[in-house]
């Protein structure tokens, strides 16, 4: 397999948080290689219409917004390979990174791989992906006004999205797999008392019906107790059933959290447990997973990796060793 160490830095995806960092080291004169792995432009190449990325007051649809940023970053130089992450060994600098065609030698390495929304798993699910199947209230809530749609999911996500979604939707329906939902205490109160939200248990989706033209209008229910399969009218699905990081690569050498999402150890900076070695997006982020928060950290990682290529300390210049409390004064 070939062999090349003729990029400094490489950046492990290409969404809002590999884009970003990419445009601030090529600006820096850092030629940086983006690795944009089977989904080039991230989860958002798989969203319609994006209305809360500023600047774009008439909203702009997810692959355009996606386009635009790659666009920037190879205008200042920033060279993009469809290729697979396989392996890596940051046991030794410089590091290596091994893809589905070639390994890349690098002094310094950004995470930005992002995560994966769990799906159901149903053809019905894929094929109407952001055509009324959604994996985030935030984002596409606004879409639903005075609709009636259905979430499906038992735990503290599911029940955040589904009284979201009551902001916007006539009626919200959370089917579960379960006799009794997973969220905490809090979260159920606040859903159960809400009168827009009622739960149909034991249950679970079995097909999504509609159109790409016309979008879901309803769905197929099993009961799990009884197998009798009923139609639900429904305008929308969100499916709120936990992502997954895309960390399985890193696992064994960089510290991951026990759902797999990178561990920053120092506050201020995308620093991980491996000096040269950056993390940002939401392989890091399990709280926000938005574009904006996904693009910020992009830009923090690549100042930090900046810093660190010209020698400066960061946990020094931050005043944050382990154990320390912040003292910043700039």
């Amino acid at each position: 397999m070939e062999r090349t160490s003729e990029f400094k830095i490489v950046v492990i995806g290409s969404g809002p948080a590999g884009c970003t960092a990419a445009i601030y080291l090529s600006r820096a004169n850092l030629i940086p290689l983006v690795l944009e792995g089977m989904q080039p432009g991230g989860q958002l190449t798989i969203t319609t219409d994006v209305e809360n990325y500023p600047g774009f007051p008439e909203g702009i649809l997810g692959p355009k917004l996606m386009d635009l940023m790659r666009q920037q970053a190879e205008r200042f130089g920033a060279i993009f390979r469809m290729e697979q992450v396989e392996n890596v060994d940051f046991s030794k600098h410089p590091f290596e990174i091994t893809t589905d065609q070639r390994v890349y030698v690098a002094d310094a390495v950004i995470i930005a791989a992002g995560a994966s929304a769990m799906t159901i798993g149903l053809p019905t699910e894929k094929a109407l992906q952001g055509f009324g199947v959604s994996y985030c209230a935030t984002c596409d809530g606004f879409f639903f006004k005075n609709k009636e749609i259905v979430v499906v999911g038992g735990g503290d996500s599911a029940m955040e999205e589904a009284t979201f979604l009551t902001k916007f939707a006539s009626k919200v329906t959370v089917i579960h797999r379960r006799e009794e939902l997973r969220a905490s205490k809090i979260m159920q109160d606040r859903a159960r008392n809400n009168p827009k939200i009622e739960f149909v248990f034991n249950s679970a989706v079995e097909e999504v019906i509609g159109t790409k033209e016309g979008g879901v209008t309803a769905l197929k229910v099993k009961n799990l107790v009884s197998g009798e399969v009923a139609e639900m009218a429904a305008q929308g699905l969100f499916v709120a059933i936990g992502h997954t990081p895309n960390t399985k690569a890193y696992a064994g050498q960089l510290d991951l959290d026990p759902r797999g999402y990178v561990m920053l150890p120092h506050r201020h900076s995308t620093i991980t447990n491996i000096e040269g070695v950056f993390a940002c997006g939401d392989v890091v982020d399990h709280i926000y997973r938005q574009a904006i928060t996904a693009a910020g950290s992009g830009c923090q990682a690549a100042l930090d990796c900046e810093r660190w290529l010209t020698h400066e300390r960061i946990t020094e210049r931050w005043g944050l060793a382990k154990g320390e409390e912040e003292n910043v004064d700039e």
